[in-house]
Order: C-alpha cells, then sequence, then structure tokens
C-alpha cells in the first residue's frame, strides 16, 4: 500500500512497511534523549544495522527533547540514521516535541545533503502519542518544510501497521486540493 502527494517537484510518501529496509538516504530513529536504544523503530534499527549505530548516538548525547543527531546506518540500505529525540528519558512526549524533533531531523538532513528520508510516527510507541493526531503534526511539518527546501526531495513515512498508515494516507488528502 502506498499514498503519494506531489507538489513544486516534491514528494511525500505514505508506505505500510519496514523502515530498515528503505531505500532512502535517511531513516529516522524514534529515540529519546540519551539515544539508547531500547524496542519498536530503534530496536529494529539496531537488530538489523548493527549496535555500532547505537555506540555512534550515544557519543552524541545525552540532547534535549526535541533535537537530533546523525549517525551512520551500520548494515542498513539507508546511508544514515538520524535519531530524533522526541521524548526524554521519562519516554512522555507531546505534539510541541513532535513539532520541533520534525523541524530538526529535516534541517539535519538538509544539512547533510540528504535528497530523501524516511520516518516512522514520532512518539507513538512507548511515547503513547495518538497516531491520527501525529499523523497531521508531523505532515504539517514536512510539507512545509519541502516547500523550501534546495536539497531534500523526497519524504516518506513508513508506518509498520494497517491503523498507522491509513492515519498519514488520510492527513495527505487535506493537502492535495492544494496542487
Amino acid at each position: 500500500m502506498e499514498a503519494k502527494l506531489e507538489f513544486d517537484g516534491k514528494t511525500i510518501i505514505i508506505r505500510q512497511g519496514d523502515i530498515t529496509e528503505a531505500g532512502t538516504g535517511a531513516i529516522v530513529n524514534a529515540a529519546n534523549n540519551h539515544l539508547w536504544m531500547g524496542a519498536g523503530v530503534a530496536g529494529a534499527i539496531k537488530r538489523k544495522g548493527g549496535a555500532s549505530i547505537e555506540e555512534a548516538a550515544i557519543k552524541q548525547g545525552p540532547i534535549n527533547a526535541g533535537e537530533a543527531v546523525i549517525t551512520h546506518a551500520g548494515e542498513l540500505k539507508a546511508k544514515y540514521v538520524i535519531h530524533a529525540a522526541a521524548m526524554g528519558q521519562d519516554l512522555i512526549t507531546s505534539e510541541e516535541l513532535i513539532r520541533t524533533t520534525t523541524i530538526a531531523t529535516l534541517e539535519l538532513a538538509e544539512k547533510n545533503k540528504i535528497e530523501s528520508i524516511s520516518f516512522p510516527a514520532l512518539g507513538t510507541g512507548v511515547g503513547g502519542f495518538p497516531i491520527e493526531k501525529c499523523a497531521g503534526v508531523m505532515i504539517e511539518q514536512v510539507y512545509a518544510f519541502l516547500r523550501n527546501s534546495k536539497k531534500l526531495q523526497s519524504v516518506v513515512f513508513v508506518l509498520f501497521d494497517e491503523t498507522g498508515y491509513k492515519a498519514f494516507a488520510e492527513g495527505i488528502t487535506s493537502y492535495e486540493k492544494f496542487e
């Protein structure tokens, strides 16, 4: 399953699948501010890409919630992993943290001349943030960022389950009327 929004030569894609298999320039790890990789997306990235990804991230931390750091991607198809700290050690997130973390991640991708990036839904796993609200916040930030991006051309939201996919696919429909 895939949904797509194209505008100004840029693309937002919504896909159900495994983010560790994404062939984009970077994938995003839904991280905590100490950058240790436990379960969920982080655990999958560490299992498939190798423990050296976590080691490289931890060397750059801790960071503030809402910030992001970049590391190599180990054995993954992507070249980089961007560790997006959408929550602190307490594993609690908010709409504002998801917004600022999404922006920080996009800015880091642009700074590193990354043309394509894959995001999971930030904060919806252990953070417990509602998937529909997450979709709205993240899509809004990505759409606005891509409008002015010089390097980043494509953002893919890779959702593990059908519920996540549907929330994000429905989230881009309100933008289609503008294109």
